[in-house]
């Protein structure tokens, strides 16, 4: 009779020790991405200028892009 109590310790450690694991994995993925540096801009407060020239400068369109976009922006489009 005392197999079915051992038995469920036994469980009952196993339960422990994964939830243990499974909340200290979860505060490492929390804490893994490191705050903005001071004086940046959130992506949503920037201007539409600035954010064509990040993505210029990320690489994500050419030169040619950026400077149709640019002039688009400044109202000179063409």
């Amino acid at each position: 009779m005392w197999y079915g109590w051992m038995f469920g310790m036994h469980l009952l450690w196993w339960v422990f020790w994964l939830a243990l694991i499974g909340i200290l994995i979860a505060l490492v993925v929390r804490q893994g991405s490191p705050p903005p540096p001071p004086g940046a801009a959130h992506p949503l407060e920037l201007t539409p200028l600035q954010l064509l020239e990040r993505r210029y400068a990320n690489g994500e369109i050419s030169t040619e892009e950026f400077e149709e976009r640019k002039k688009h922006l400044a109202g000179n489009a063409r």
